[in-house]
């Protein structure tokens, strides 16, 4: 190669510093999966694609990646195989030896040390479900593998039917439509809150909490919180005004939980607070069942006719048969349905996709959980 003007001890230290840039982004781009530079060719050769497994209960298949989230997968990543249960690998683990990118959801395998052991290329984890407490590990948080949770996915349907559950409850439809079955005739209209100025209480602002803070900023409603870990601003931001947890539960006309269950949050909700709820208030969990003290709930239930409770989750769940949850009049019991169901778990396979996306391009994550965030979590 010839250089016009350059002489010779200059050119062999130019060619030497570009050889050395080059050999140094080549090994960038390799790292990063991104197309690599041949440097006796000079020129870019395309890195292997990352290569995927899909695991995950198979009667939720369908619902969390259909086909056309499976197509959208197949753009950044090798499917390497057909989707296993978590038995099916147990049985073969070694379909994990050259698997990069672990896609699950529910049924997702436990990421212990025996698992990892498998999957010495392991680059990333990508689960289409809520919590990620049940499937990591110490041994996986030293590997410093990135994990995905589609919490903020499926904190959507779980907002939205709280939302239904708060605007029922401020009209008192749920007491209303069991008065007038038991009657067999049509509930007098009562005394009721409604929609306008009534003070709604959240019990934490984490995912699922601030979504239904924005949601309830289309009404006139007076929205408070209690939440530890957020800051005042954080709560302005979303419309809310933090207070202590007695005078949430003693001025609310309705009490929403959204805590995570953790060892300080267990039993939380007990006597004392549920005793000091407005007349005719209206307590909705969609949350962990364990968030409340069950005998004190029923306790309270039984001598306060007047407060409902609407439950979603429960502790133990489903409640043991001869529950009182199932016959007290002013319980409105539903079977864990507020999280994604149907459709709406499509959504979270479309958050995977997305995540899945950004991780092949050495995008930065949106939804990646880190270990300090993980323990305050649900």
């Amino acid at each position: 190669m010839k250089y016009s003007g350059i002489r010779s001890s200059e050119m062999l230290i130019l060619e030497s510093g570009c050889r050395a840039v080059a050999t140094k982004l080549s090994h960038d781009l390799n790292h990063v999966k991104h197309p690599m530079l041949n440097i006796e060719t000079g020129r870019i050769a395309m890195a292997p694609r990352l290569r995927a497994l899909l695991v995950m209960n198979e009667d939720r298949l369908a619902d969390v990646y259909p086909r056309n989230v499976l197509e959208r997968l197949a753009q950044s990543v090798d499917l390497c195989h057909p989707p296993l249960t978590r038995r099916q690998l147990t049985s073969s683990p070694e379909l994990m030896n050259d698997v990069d990118v672990l896609l699950t959801s529910w049924g997702a395998p436990r990421l212990d040390a025996e698992f990892l052991a498998s999957a010495p290329n392991l680059k990333a984890v990508f689960l289409a479900a809520g919590s990620i407490k049940g499937i990591v590990t110490d041994e996986f948080w030293s590997r410093e593998i990135p994990i995905v949770s589609a919490a903020a996915a499926n904190a959507i349907p779980v907002a939205e039917f709280t939302l239904a559950q708060i605007v029922l409850s401020l009209k008192r439809a749920p007491g209303l439509a069991r008065e007038t079955a038991r009657n067999g005739s049509l509930a007098a209209r009562p005394p009721l809150a409604g929609t306008y100025g009534s003070r709604v209480g959240l019990l934490s602002l984490g995912e699922i909490g601030l979504h239904v803070a924005r949601l309830l900023q289309a009404f006139s409603l007076d929205v408070v919180a209690h939440d530890p870990y957020i800051s005042a601003k954080q709560a302005t931001a979303a419309g809310v005004e933090l207070v202590t947890l007695p005078e949430l539960f003693e001025s609310s006309h309705v009490v929403s939980i959204h805590s995570p269950l953790l060892p300080a949050t267990l039993g939380m909700v007990n006597k004392a607070l549920l005793e000091s709820m407005q007349p005719d208030a209206v307590l909705i969990n969609t949350a962990r069942g364990a968030l409340i003290n069950e005998p004190d709930l029923v306790e309270v239930l039984v001598n306060r006719p007047d407060l409902t409770a609407m439950l979603d989750v429960t502790w133990p769940e489903p409640p043991v048969p001869g529950s009182p949850l199932y016959a007290l009049p002013n319980v409105f019991l539903t079977p864990h349905v507020a999280g994604s169901l149907g459709s709406e778990c499509a959504r979270l396979g479309d958050l995977v996709a997305d995540e899945c996306q950004r991780f092949v391009g050495n995008q930065e994550l949106l939804h990646e959980v880190g270990r300090a965030t993980e323990r305050t979590r649900a």
